[in-house]
């Protein structure tokens, strides 16, 4: 895992990742899992791994975690209620759809470039969950979904967006962000806040964004 994705460059809280997991002997278990479920994939890493990458033994791993897909669980568990998070706010803030598409946009792709390793693992893994903590993931996605495509159904409903088909453009909008976290690299030539306003702007021309009257363009517009 890179020295930046887990103790943070910006300063912000998504950037210091996993501070509500304790004892510290948890959280580098924790952190020592996500890299290496995201470099091997969750069924080619064994629990010696993870405790061999936390200078721990893997007895020790036991202690905090009764099983890897309790790990798994935990890592997903956390990324998912941070991914609602960004979007529930932005949803709800008291702006217009177009201010409010662009601002959820723009937040959910800078976590997915910042934590482009953790989002790998919550975003690729949830086949490995068990069926119990898989119903649980799937509700977290389904809310998120929902934070989205509300703010879709307002803009269509008040003439800033053109969109035909409301769920299969949420769908879009969401692929497209979750997607930051495949490719994104801290060697490349944009930052996360580069990308995540390059990709508010792609998604209000998908969904023909139109300027309310008498109302402020988003900054990404002016």
């Amino acid at each position: 895992m890179s020295t930046v994705e887990e103790t943070g460059g910006a300063g912000r809280p998504e950037d210091k990742p996993w501070a509500e997991v304790t004892p510290e002997a948890a959280r580098r278990l924790l952190v020592a899992a996500v890299e290496a479920f995201a470099e091997r994939g969750y069924h080619a890493t064994t629990t010696r791994d993870i405790a061999g990458r936390a200078n721990m033994s893997p007895a020790a791993l036991y202690i905090h975690y009764r099983t890897k897909e309790e790990l798994l669980h935990r890592i997903s568990r956390i990324g998912h209620d941070r991914a609602l998070e960004i979007l529930e706010t932005a949803a709800g803030a008291d702006t217009t759809p177009t201010e409010r598409l662009a601002d959820a946009v723009r937040s959910f792709v800078r976590w997915h470039a910042v934590r482009h390793t953790t989002a790998r693992v919550v975003q690729y893994e949830l086949d490995a969950l068990s069926d119990e903590h898989r119903v649980e993931i799937v509700e977290l996605r389904r809310r998120s979904d929902a934070a989205v495509r509300g703010i879709v159904e307002d803009g269509v409903r008040t003439g800033e967006f053109d969109v035909a088909d409301v769920a299969g453009t949420t769908l879009a909008v969401l692929s497209l962000c979750i997607d930051v976290a495949r490719w994104f690299s801290l060697d490349g030539r944009r930052t996360p806040d580069e990308v995540g306003a390059s990709y508010a702007d792609l998604v209000l021309r998908m969904v023909g964004a139109r300027p309310v009257p008498g109302a402020a363009a988003p900054a990404d517009q002016k």
